[in-house]
């Protein structure tokens, strides 16, 4: 058995050196794509660091830029700010005098309407009773002149008729 071992050993040994001539073979093989890679990669560094500092170029002045752009905003949005609030100022202002405004006019209404409706009530007490009395005066004398015209005669025999057809 032990020869048996021995040629099972030199088997596996003889594997494994085929294995790692293989391996060998491989690493050269990825060896020579990588020389290749970098033969072809080779020119397109150059270009790649100039792409690289445009790059980093461009960003810096992107940064500036959106710094500026972020200060003109800024005041901007100050600036709107104030505005607004002076409107809102001009607004309060304009509202508080509306309000005195309109309160005055309803003083001015209610007074208006008080001084007509006084002014009515004199009128009628000024023209409205004194046509009453020339109405009690003129019905007294057509009542008189109805008298008169009728005769004295009939006063008390006719009056009774009228009692009567009253009743």
């Amino acid at each position: 058995m032990d020869q048996s071992l021995l040629i099972i050993l030199a088997v596996f040994v003889f594997i494994s050196a085929i294995a790692l001539c293989i391996q060998a073979g491989l690493l050269f093989a990825v060896f020579k794509a990588t020389r290749e890679m970098e033969e072809k990669v080779m020119p397109l560094i150059p270009k790649l660091d100039a792409l690289m500092e445009s790059s980093r170029e461009t960003l810096e002045e992107s940064r500036k830029q959106i710094h500026e752009i972020s200060v003109r905003t800024s005041d901007v949005l100050d600036s709107t700010r104030k505005q607004l609030a002076r409107v809102d100022e001009v607004l309060e202002d304009a509202t508080a005098r509306a309000r005195v405004q309109m309160d005055r006019a309803e003083l001015v209404l209610d007074d208006t309407m008080n001084r007509a409706q006084e002014t009515v009530a004199i009128v009628h007490r000024s023209i409205m009773k004194p046509l009453r009395e020339i109405q009690g005066i003129s019905a007294g004398i057509r009542a008189a002149l109805n008298f008169l015209a009728r005769g004295r005669g009939d006063g008390p025999v006719h009056a009774t008729a009228d009692e009567e057809m009253f009743i």
